[in-house]
């Protein structure tokens, strides 16, 4: 059975979420003590990846850190203009 990991988690969630999927681009920079995933989107999808008051995003966030527990890696989730 394949691992899926907190980007696929994200992209799969945000490709069916936004009007431009194929403009999606998830981007992942490992550090020393925590990992960068970077989520780039068309610009007219900016506001449903953040949410009403950044409620989508804090539910991104949410399960990215669920899976960094369960991985015991520290992941912080960032969305590029």
């Amino acid at each position: 059975m394949q691992k899926l990991t907190p980007e696929k988690y994200i992209e799969y969630i945000i490709k069916n979420l936004v009007n431009h999927p194929e403009e999606v681009k998830i981007n992942r920079i490992d550090g020393t003590k925590e990992t960068i995933v970077e989520i780039r989107v068309h610009q007219e999808d900016i506001g449903k990846v953040i949410g009403k008051n950044g409620s989508v995003v804090r539910a991104l966030r949410t399960i990215v850190n669920a899976v960094g527990n369960r991985e015991r890696k520290n992941y912080i989730l960032e969305v590029i203009d």
